[in-house]
């Protein structure tokens, strides 16, 4: 089938993280009486999705939003063939805070670039549905259709695993909820959090929550998540604020899910008009010692290292090494260092590592910044 951009470019961690995410899910589904449906797609992933919909006869599709361009044109051709069908389609946002275009639309038709500006437009996000379930209907008749366990590694032309570091984080809902309760029951760290000040060193024990890959694979609510955190903040005397604070940092997730969507090309520097065009060095030697972490700069190679192994690095070390590759040392083009993030991280996300690249090479958001790391 033809990949998402993102899935074709994933790393061992990541398809691991997700296959074990969707075993979850299957698992979960099964003790209500249901299972997951897994199906081959030869071709383009909406063809199947189309078949599927004519052969079992479905009267009504329901399927969470999606912002990414890929996904936007994905969605697109399903969407066109159920209407053409006959078939009711549901499709809530769900997968952020809030909804993107009704953003845009409250500030004019254009994308708040700044946070504040979004905070301002955004408001109160919509408590999530609570709404639990006991048992689920039966799948019904799949006809001649072949249901498929969820793959394993292997079966996805991955070679020789045996080498492969696994990395200390589990995907799945199960394993979402247990690590988001377990942050919030230390209340006094949820009301102090703030996001300069976190130790990126700190390895064995991640001096942060760890829940963006769940985030990004929809194992974990970003509403649900914003709303216990306002629970924290209920029980305690004070708490920190936006844009520092806990609550704030999933608010600049949104932040940059809605600047991505209302923004054309933002995913390169070319023709992205918010994104300063810079005459970036080409140095592929040095390039790969950056990814390979062979720079010889201790505390730079130990990220990289980090990254290759776990698919995963506190958000302090993820600022190190892209001021290093770009506006700090090297020189080199944001999108080179993009590029191996999408690859290698777990939590690789289309609109907030794209955006966080843009601002921290400064090519967008910030321009005057005058703290970088020093290795």
């Amino acid at each position: 089938a033809a990949p998402s951009p993102g899935s074709a470019r994933a790393g061992v961690a990541r398809v691991r993280f997700l296959l074990e995410s969707l075993r979850d899910l299957d698992a979960r589904l099964r003790r209500l009486g249901s299972r997951l449906l897994v199906l081959r797609a030869r071709d383009d992933v909406s063809d199947a999705v189309c078949a599927a919909l004519k052969d079992w006869n479905i009267g009504k599709l329901c399927f969470e939003s999606d912002t990414e361009p890929y996904a936007l044109a994905r969605d697109k051709r399903v969407t066109d063939f159920a209407a053409a069908s006959g078939i009711e389609v549901f499709s809530p946002v769900s997968h952020t805070l809030f909804d993107p275009a009704e953003i845009i639309e409250k500030n004019g038709g254009r994308p708040p670039l700044t946070y504040q500006s979004f905070v301002a437009t955004a408001g109160e996000p919509p408590k999530p549905v609570m709404e639990k379930y006991s048992e689920l209907p039966p799948i019904g008749d799949t006809g001649g259709y072949e249901l498929l366990p969820v793959p394993k590694l292997e079966e996805l032309g991955y070679g020789d695993l045996s080498q492969e570091y696994i990395p200390p984080f589990r995907g799945g809902e199960t394993e979402a909820l247990k690590r988001m309760r377990e942050s919030l029951q230390d209340k006094e760290w949820v009301a102090k959090f703030e996001k300069p000040k976190g130790d990126p060193s700190a390895f064995l024990k991640p001096a942060t929550t760890v829940l963006s890959p769940y985030l990004k694979f929809g194992c974990l609510s970003a509403r649900y998540f914003y709303h216990c955190i306002q629970d924290v903040y209920r029980s305690t005397k004070t708490h920190t604020k936006p844009p520092v604070s806990l609550a704030g940092q999933l608010l600049w997730r949104d932040f940059f899910y809605t600047v991505s969507f209302g923004t054309p090309n933002f995913h390169q520097m070319e023709g992205n008009k918010i994104c300063k065009q810079i005459p970036w060095r080409e140095n592929g030697e040095l390039f790969v010692a950056w990814r390979d972490g062979r720079t010889g700069y201790p505390w730079i190679d130990a990220i990289m290292i980090q990254l290759r192994k776990w698919g995963w690095m506190h958000h302090l070390a993820r600022h190190s090494v892209a001021c290093f590759l770009t506006r700090g040392d090297l020189y080199i083009h944001w999108e080179q260092g993009r590029d191996v993030f999408e690859r290698l991280l777990i939590d690789s996300d289309w609109a907030i590592n794209n955006g966080n690249w843009l601002w921290l090479s400064c090519s967008s958001f910030f321009y005057q910044v005058t703290n970088q790391t020093v290795p």
